[in-house]
Protein backbone atom coordinates (compact mmCIF):
# COMPACT_ATOMS: atom_id res chain seq x y z
CA UNK A 1 0.00 0.00 0.00
CA UNK A 2 1.13 3.52 -0.77
CA UNK A 3 1.37 5.49 2.45
CA UNK A 4 -0.97 8.47 2.09
CA UNK A 5 1.01 10.40 4.67
CA UNK A 6 -0.76 13.77 4.51
CA UNK A 7 -4.18 12.18 4.97
CA UNK A 8 -3.00 9.64 7.54
CA UNK A 9 -1.39 12.41 9.60
CA UNK A 10 -4.72 14.24 9.67
CA UNK A 11 -6.52 11.18 11.04
CA UNK A 12 -3.81 10.70 13.66
CA UNK A 13 -4.04 14.36 14.64
CA UNK A 14 -7.79 14.11 15.19
CA UNK A 15 -7.71 10.71 16.92
CA UNK A 16 -9.98 10.67 20.00
CA UNK A 17 -11.08 14.24 19.38
CA UNK A 18 -14.80 14.83 19.94
CA UNK A 19 -15.47 15.11 16.22
CA UNK A 20 -16.73 12.79 13.49
CA UNK A 21 -13.99 12.32 10.93
CA UNK A 22 -15.54 12.50 7.43
CA UNK A 23 -13.37 11.46 4.47
CA UNK A 24 -14.79 12.52 1.11
CA UNK A 25 -13.54 12.03 -2.43
CA UNK A 26 -14.13 10.40 -5.79
CA UNK A 27 -14.62 6.63 -5.90
CA UNK A 28 -11.39 4.60 -5.84
CA UNK A 29 -9.20 7.50 -4.74
CA UNK A 30 -8.00 5.50 -1.72
CA UNK A 31 -10.45 6.17 1.13
CA UNK A 32 -10.75 2.52 2.15
CA UNK A 33 -6.99 2.06 1.91
CA UNK A 34 -6.57 5.07 4.16
CA UNK A 35 -8.73 3.25 6.72
CA UNK A 36 -6.46 0.19 6.31
CA UNK A 37 -3.40 2.33 7.03
CA UNK A 38 -5.02 4.01 10.01
CA UNK A 39 -6.26 0.70 11.41
CA UNK A 40 -2.68 -0.59 11.17
CA UNK A 41 -1.49 2.53 13.01
CA UNK A 42 -4.05 2.01 15.78
CA UNK A 43 -3.08 -1.63 16.33
CA UNK A 44 0.63 -0.74 16.29
CA UNK A 45 -0.08 1.86 18.97
CA UNK A 46 -1.90 -0.34 21.46
CA UNK A 47 -5.49 -0.53 20.20
CA UNK A 48 -6.82 -4.09 20.22
CA UNK A 49 -8.72 -5.59 17.29
CA UNK A 50 -11.93 -5.95 19.30
CA UNK A 51 -11.95 -2.15 19.72
CA UNK A 52 -12.26 -1.67 15.94
CA UNK A 53 -15.61 -1.96 14.15
CA UNK A 54 -15.47 -1.60 10.38
CA UNK A 55 -18.31 -1.87 7.87
CA UNK A 56 -18.23 -1.28 4.12
CA UNK A 57 -21.81 -0.41 3.21
CA UNK A 58 -21.28 -1.27 -0.44
CA UNK A 59 -20.71 -4.91 0.54
CA UNK A 60 -23.91 -6.88 -0.27
CA UNK A 61 -23.76 -8.69 3.09
CA UNK A 62 -24.91 -5.43 4.70
CA UNK A 63 -27.87 -4.86 2.36
CA UNK A 64 -30.38 -5.32 5.18
CA UNK A 65 -28.88 -2.29 6.93
CA UNK A 66 -29.36 0.11 4.03
CA UNK A 67 -33.05 0.90 4.40
CA UNK A 68 -33.16 1.45 8.15
CA UNK A 69 -30.65 3.60 10.04
CA UNK A 70 -31.76 1.97 13.32
CA UNK A 71 -30.60 -1.42 12.06
CA UNK A 72 -27.18 0.07 11.29
CA UNK A 73 -27.03 1.74 14.70
CA UNK A 74 -28.02 -1.46 16.51
CA UNK A 75 -25.66 -3.59 14.42
CA UNK A 76 -22.71 -1.38 15.38
CA UNK A 77 -23.61 -0.94 19.05
CA UNK A 78 -23.81 -4.72 19.53
CA UNK A 79 -20.18 -4.96 18.44
CA UNK A 80 -18.87 -2.27 20.80
CA UNK A 81 -16.47 -3.06 23.61
CA UNK A 82 -18.27 -1.51 26.59
CA UNK A 83 -15.09 -1.21 28.67
CA UNK A 84 -12.79 0.49 26.15
CA UNK A 85 -12.71 3.15 23.46
CA UNK A 86 -14.09 1.92 20.14
CA UNK A 87 -12.99 3.04 16.69
CA UNK A 88 -15.91 2.75 14.27
CA UNK A 89 -15.35 2.96 10.50
CA UNK A 90 -18.31 3.22 8.12
CA UNK A 91 -17.41 3.13 4.41
CA UNK A 92 -19.85 4.73 1.92
CA UNK A 93 -22.30 5.52 4.69
CA UNK A 94 -24.50 7.63 2.40
CA UNK A 95 -25.92 4.35 1.05
CA UNK A 96 -27.96 4.03 4.26
CA UNK A 97 -31.30 5.80 4.33
CA UNK A 98 -31.21 8.61 6.95
CA UNK A 99 -27.62 7.62 7.76
CA UNK A 100 -27.09 10.93 9.55
CA UNK A 101 -29.33 9.76 12.42
CA UNK A 102 -27.21 6.63 12.92
CA UNK A 103 -24.07 8.78 12.86
CA UNK A 104 -25.52 11.15 15.42
CA UNK A 105 -26.48 8.27 17.71
CA UNK A 106 -22.98 6.78 17.52
CA UNK A 107 -21.35 10.18 17.97
CA UNK A 108 -23.07 10.86 21.30
CA UNK A 109 -21.81 7.51 22.59
CA UNK A 110 -18.75 8.61 24.60
CA UNK A 111 -16.75 5.45 23.98
CA UNK A 112 -16.99 5.77 20.17
CA UNK A 113 -14.55 7.55 17.89
CA UNK A 114 -16.40 7.67 14.56
CA UNK A 115 -14.93 7.74 11.03
CA UNK A 116 -17.06 7.76 7.87
CA UNK A 117 -16.41 7.96 4.12
CA UNK A 118 -18.51 9.01 1.18
CA UNK A 119 -18.05 9.29 -2.58
CA UNK A 120 -20.56 12.07 -3.00
CA UNK A 121 -20.75 15.59 -1.60
CA UNK A 122 -24.37 14.77 -0.77
CA UNK A 123 -22.86 13.25 2.38
CA UNK A 124 -22.28 16.71 3.83
CA UNK A 125 -25.36 18.43 2.48
CA UNK A 126 -28.79 18.84 3.94
CA UNK A 127 -29.58 17.07 7.16
CA UNK A 128 -26.11 15.78 8.04
CA UNK A 129 -24.62 19.25 7.94
CA UNK A 130 -27.56 20.58 9.98
CA UNK A 131 -27.73 17.75 12.49
CA UNK A 132 -23.98 17.53 13.06
CA UNK A 133 -23.08 21.18 12.55
CA UNK A 134 -19.78 21.93 14.30
CA UNK A 135 -19.31 18.29 15.24
CA UNK A 136 -17.36 16.92 12.29
CA UNK A 137 -14.13 17.54 10.43
CA UNK A 138 -13.96 16.89 6.68
CA UNK A 139 -10.84 15.43 5.09
CA UNK A 140 -11.03 15.98 1.34
CA UNK A 141 -9.22 13.18 -0.45
CA UNK A 142 -7.90 13.13 -4.02
CA UNK A 143 -6.16 10.42 -6.06
CA UNK A 144 -2.37 10.19 -5.85
CA UNK A 145 -0.24 13.32 -5.95
CA UNK A 146 2.73 13.16 -8.29
CA UNK A 147 5.01 12.89 -5.27
CA UNK A 148 3.05 9.85 -4.01
CA UNK A 149 3.05 8.40 -7.53
CA UNK A 150 6.82 8.75 -7.91
CA UNK A 151 7.35 7.23 -4.46
CA UNK A 152 5.61 4.03 -5.59
CA UNK A 153 8.44 3.22 -8.04
CA UNK A 154 11.74 1.77 -6.75
CA UNK A 155 13.51 3.25 -9.78
CA UNK A 156 12.10 6.74 -10.07
CA UNK A 157 15.08 8.51 -11.60
CA UNK A 158 13.34 9.23 -14.92
CA UNK A 159 10.86 11.73 -13.55
CA UNK A 160 9.95 13.18 -16.95
CA UNK A 161 8.76 9.77 -18.12
CA UNK A 162 6.88 9.18 -14.88
CA UNK A 163 5.19 12.57 -15.23
CA UNK A 164 3.94 11.68 -18.72
CA UNK A 165 2.64 8.35 -17.38
CA UNK A 166 1.02 10.11 -14.40
CA UNK A 167 -0.93 12.36 -16.74
CA UNK A 168 -1.88 9.79 -19.37
CA UNK A 169 -2.55 6.71 -17.21
CA UNK A 170 -4.07 8.63 -14.33
CA UNK A 171 -3.53 8.87 -10.62
CA UNK A 172 -6.00 6.37 -9.18
CA UNK A 173 -3.86 4.21 -6.86
CA UNK A 174 -4.84 0.84 -8.31
CA UNK A 175 -3.61 1.77 -11.80
CA UNK A 176 -0.11 1.10 -10.47
CA UNK A 177 -1.06 -2.58 -10.18
CA UNK A 178 -2.03 -2.81 -13.87
CA UNK A 179 0.54 -3.70 -16.50
CA UNK A 180 -0.68 -2.04 -19.69
CA UNK A 181 -2.82 0.79 -21.01
CA UNK A 182 -5.61 -1.53 -22.16
CA UNK A 183 -6.08 -2.86 -18.62
CA UNK A 184 -5.98 0.65 -17.20
CA UNK A 185 -8.68 1.79 -19.62
CA UNK A 186 -10.90 -1.13 -18.62
CA UNK A 187 -10.40 -0.15 -15.00
CA UNK A 188 -11.25 3.48 -15.82
CA UNK A 189 -14.43 2.28 -17.54
CA UNK A 190 -15.48 0.53 -14.33
CA UNK A 191 -14.80 3.59 -12.17
CA UNK A 192 -16.58 5.95 -14.53
CA UNK A 193 -19.64 3.71 -14.98
CA UNK A 194 -19.89 3.27 -11.23
CA UNK A 195 -19.82 7.03 -10.63
CA UNK A 196 -22.24 7.88 -13.43
CA UNK A 197 -24.72 5.09 -12.69
CA UNK A 198 -24.59 4.96 -8.87
CA UNK A 199 -23.72 8.49 -7.79
CA UNK A 200 -25.46 10.49 -10.51
CA UNK A 201 -28.06 8.75 -12.67
CA UNK A 202 -29.56 6.59 -9.92
CA UNK A 203 -29.39 9.24 -7.18
CA UNK A 204 -30.60 12.13 -9.32
CA UNK A 205 -32.91 10.03 -11.52
CA UNK A 206 -31.62 11.62 -14.73
CA UNK A 207 -33.45 9.97 -17.65
CA UNK A 208 -31.10 10.95 -20.51
CA UNK A 209 -27.76 9.26 -19.96
CA UNK A 210 -26.55 10.24 -23.45
CA UNK A 211 -27.20 13.94 -22.82
CA UNK A 212 -25.30 13.76 -19.52
CA UNK A 213 -22.38 12.17 -21.36
CA UNK A 214 -22.42 14.99 -23.90
CA UNK A 215 -22.12 17.55 -21.11
CA UNK A 216 -19.23 15.58 -19.58
CA UNK A 217 -17.43 15.46 -22.94
CA UNK A 218 -17.90 19.19 -23.46
CA UNK A 219 -16.46 19.97 -20.03
CA UNK A 220 -13.53 17.61 -20.60
CA UNK A 221 -12.80 19.25 -23.94
CA UNK A 222 -12.81 22.66 -22.23
CA UNK A 223 -10.81 22.18 -19.03
CA UNK A 224 -9.12 25.42 -18.19
CA UNK A 225 -11.49 27.43 -20.41
CA UNK A 226 -14.27 29.69 -19.18
CA UNK A 227 -17.28 27.40 -19.28
CA UNK A 228 -20.72 28.87 -18.48
CA UNK A 229 -23.94 26.89 -18.46
CA UNK A 230 -25.26 29.18 -21.21
CA UNK A 231 -22.24 28.40 -23.37
CA UNK A 232 -22.67 24.66 -22.89
CA UNK A 233 -26.41 24.75 -23.61
CA UNK A 234 -26.01 26.98 -26.68
CA UNK A 235 -23.14 24.91 -28.12
CA UNK A 236 -24.96 21.62 -27.67
CA UNK A 237 -28.20 23.04 -29.07
CA UNK A 238 -26.39 24.39 -32.14
CA UNK A 239 -24.93 20.91 -32.62
CA UNK A 240 -28.41 19.41 -32.72
CA UNK A 241 -28.66 18.32 -29.05
CA UNK A 242 -31.26 20.68 -27.58
CA UNK A 243 -30.82 21.16 -23.83
CA UNK A 244 -31.94 23.84 -21.39
CA UNK A 245 -29.62 25.90 -19.20
CA UNK A 246 -31.46 24.55 -16.15
CA UNK A 247 -30.71 20.95 -17.17
CA UNK A 248 -27.04 21.79 -17.73
CA UNK A 249 -26.90 23.34 -14.25
CA UNK A 250 -28.37 20.17 -12.72
CA UNK A 251 -25.86 17.97 -14.57
CA UNK A 252 -22.87 20.10 -13.52
CA UNK A 253 -24.02 20.16 -9.89
CA UNK A 254 -24.26 16.36 -9.91
CA UNK A 255 -20.80 16.00 -11.49
CA UNK A 256 -19.30 18.31 -8.87
CA UNK A 257 -21.05 16.42 -6.06
CA UNK A 258 -19.59 13.14 -7.38
CA UNK A 259 -16.11 14.75 -7.36
CA UNK A 260 -15.52 14.10 -11.09
CA UNK A 261 -14.93 17.81 -11.58
CA UNK A 262 -13.89 20.72 -9.40
CA UNK A 263 -14.92 24.30 -10.07
CA UNK A 264 -12.59 27.31 -9.93
CA UNK A 265 -14.51 30.58 -9.66
CA UNK A 266 -13.04 33.98 -10.44
CA UNK A 267 -11.65 36.38 -7.87
CA UNK A 268 -11.10 40.09 -8.41
CA UNK A 269 -7.67 40.55 -6.80
CA UNK A 270 -7.76 44.34 -6.64
CA UNK A 271 -11.39 44.58 -5.55
CA UNK A 272 -10.98 41.59 -3.21
CA UNK A 273 -14.33 40.12 -4.18
CA UNK A 274 -15.57 36.86 -5.65
CA UNK A 275 -17.15 37.10 -9.10
CA UNK A 276 -20.27 35.26 -10.20
CA UNK A 277 -19.25 34.61 -13.79
CA UNK A 278 -16.30 33.10 -15.60
CA UNK A 279 -16.00 29.71 -13.85
CA UNK A 280 -13.55 27.07 -15.04
CA UNK A 281 -13.67 23.32 -14.42
CA UNK A 282 -10.90 20.79 -13.85
CA UNK A 283 -11.12 16.98 -13.96
CA UNK A 284 -10.17 15.04 -10.81
CA UNK A 285 -8.06 12.56 -12.75
CA UNK A 286 -6.55 13.21 -16.15
CA UNK A 287 -6.49 9.51 -16.97
CA UNK A 288 -10.30 9.67 -17.01
CA UNK A 289 -10.10 12.52 -19.50
CA UNK A 290 -7.86 10.55 -21.85
CA UNK A 291 -10.09 7.51 -21.49
CA UNK A 292 -13.25 9.45 -22.38
CA UNK A 293 -11.87 11.77 -25.08
CA UNK A 294 -9.16 9.60 -26.60
CA UNK A 295 -5.44 10.19 -26.64
CA UNK A 296 -5.36 13.07 -29.07
CA UNK A 297 -2.55 15.58 -28.89
CA UNK A 298 -3.01 19.23 -28.03
CA UNK A 299 -4.33 21.22 -25.10
CA UNK A 300 -1.24 20.29 -23.10
CA UNK A 301 -1.13 23.74 -21.50
CA UNK A 302 -4.54 23.29 -19.92
CA UNK A 303 -3.61 19.74 -18.90
CA UNK A 304 -0.64 21.17 -17.00
CA UNK A 305 -2.96 23.74 -15.40
CA UNK A 306 -5.19 20.86 -14.30
CA UNK A 307 -2.26 19.14 -12.56
CA UNK A 308 -1.30 22.34 -10.72
CA UNK A 309 -4.89 23.09 -9.71
CA UNK A 310 -5.30 19.65 -8.11
CA UNK A 311 -1.97 19.92 -6.30
CA UNK A 312 -3.00 23.26 -4.81
CA UNK A 313 -6.23 21.63 -3.63
CA UNK A 314 -4.21 18.80 -2.07
CA UNK A 315 -2.10 21.34 -0.22
CA UNK A 316 -5.22 22.74 1.41
CA UNK A 317 -5.81 25.88 -0.63
CA UNK A 318 -9.06 27.34 -1.90
CA UNK A 319 -8.23 27.99 -5.53
CA UNK A 320 -9.64 30.73 -7.76
CA UNK A 321 -9.00 32.26 -11.17
CA UNK A 322 -7.52 35.72 -10.61
CA UNK A 323 -8.75 38.87 -12.35
CA UNK A 324 -6.44 41.90 -12.40
CA UNK A 325 -8.13 44.64 -14.43
CA UNK A 326 -8.42 42.99 -17.86
CA UNK A 327 -5.69 40.44 -17.19
CA UNK A 328 -5.98 36.94 -15.77
CA UNK A 329 -3.88 35.06 -13.23
CA UNK A 330 -4.16 31.29 -13.63
CA UNK A 331 -4.58 30.61 -9.91
CA UNK A 332 -5.07 32.58 -6.73
CA UNK A 333 -4.46 30.13 -3.86
CA UNK A 334 -5.86 31.16 -0.48
CA UNK A 335 -5.54 29.54 2.93
CA UNK A 336 -5.39 30.64 6.55
CA UNK A 337 -1.76 31.77 6.11
CA UNK A 338 -2.47 34.12 3.23
CA UNK A 339 -2.43 34.21 -0.57
CA UNK A 340 -0.17 32.85 -3.30
CA UNK A 341 -0.35 33.59 -7.03
CA UNK A 342 0.47 31.12 -9.82
CA UNK A 343 0.96 31.35 -13.56
CA UNK A 344 1.32 28.03 -15.41
CA UNK A 345 2.88 27.61 -18.87
CA UNK A 346 4.56 24.73 -20.66
CA UNK A 347 7.46 26.93 -21.71
CA UNK A 348 8.44 30.58 -21.61
CA UNK A 349 11.53 30.23 -23.79
CA UNK A 350 10.24 32.90 -26.14
CA UNK A 351 10.54 36.44 -24.77
CA UNK A 352 7.01 37.29 -25.93
CA UNK A 353 5.54 34.36 -23.99
CA UNK A 354 7.55 35.18 -20.88
CA UNK A 355 6.37 38.79 -20.98
CA UNK A 356 2.74 37.70 -21.38
CA UNK A 357 2.90 35.29 -18.43
CA UNK A 358 4.66 37.76 -16.11
CA UNK A 359 2.45 40.76 -16.88
CA UNK A 360 -0.56 39.85 -14.67
CA UNK A 361 1.73 39.13 -11.71
CA UNK A 362 3.71 42.30 -12.25
CA UNK A 363 0.48 44.32 -12.10
CA UNK A 364 -0.10 43.20 -8.51
CA UNK A 365 0.93 45.65 -5.83
CA UNK A 366 0.84 43.37 -2.80
CA UNK A 367 3.73 41.37 -1.36
CA UNK A 368 2.27 37.86 -1.42
CA UNK A 369 4.40 35.09 -3.06
CA UNK A 370 4.19 34.88 -6.86
CA UNK A 371 5.20 31.88 -8.94
CA UNK A 372 5.62 30.99 -12.61
CA UNK A 373 5.53 27.21 -13.10
CA UNK A 374 6.83 25.76 -16.38
CA UNK A 375 8.32 22.58 -17.79
CA UNK A 376 11.50 24.47 -18.72
CA UNK A 377 14.68 23.00 -17.23
CA UNK A 378 16.38 26.35 -16.63
CA UNK A 379 18.18 27.09 -13.35
CA UNK A 380 16.27 28.91 -10.63
CA UNK A 381 15.24 32.37 -11.81
CA UNK A 382 13.42 35.31 -10.27
CA UNK A 383 11.83 38.22 -12.11
CA UNK A 384 11.24 41.15 -9.74
CA UNK A 385 10.26 38.71 -6.99
CA UNK A 386 8.31 36.33 -9.26
CA UNK A 387 9.89 32.90 -8.82
CA UNK A 388 10.17 30.74 -11.94
CA UNK A 389 10.16 27.05 -10.94
CA UNK A 390 10.15 23.79 -12.88
CA UNK A 391 6.71 22.29 -12.35
CA UNK A 392 8.05 18.78 -11.59
CA UNK A 393 10.36 20.18 -8.91
CA UNK A 394 7.39 22.08 -7.48
CA UNK A 395 5.18 18.98 -7.45
CA UNK A 396 7.93 17.03 -5.66
CA UNK A 397 8.50 19.81 -3.11
CA UNK A 398 11.95 20.68 -4.44
CA UNK A 399 11.18 24.31 -5.23
CA UNK A 400 13.36 25.77 -2.46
Amino acid sequence: MIERKEYLDQLIRFKDKDLIKVITGIRRCGKSTLFDLYEEYLITNGVEKDQIVRINLENPIYNELLNDYLKLYEFVTKKLNTKKKNYVFLDEVQNVKEFQKACDGLYINKNVDLYITGSNAYLLSGELATLLSGRYIEIKMLPLSFKEYVGAFPDNSNQDRLFKNYISAGSFPYTLELENLEDIEKYMQGIYDSIILKDIVARKKFPDHAMLQSVVNFMLDNIGNTCSTNKIANTMTSNGRSISVHTVEKYITALLEAFIFYKASRYDVKGKQYLKTGDKYYITDLGLRYFLLGRKNGDSGHVLENVVYLELKRRGYDVYIGKVDELEIDFVAINSKGIEYYQVAQTVKEAKTLKRELLPLENLRDHYPKFLLTEDLDPYTSYNGIRKINVIDWLLGKET
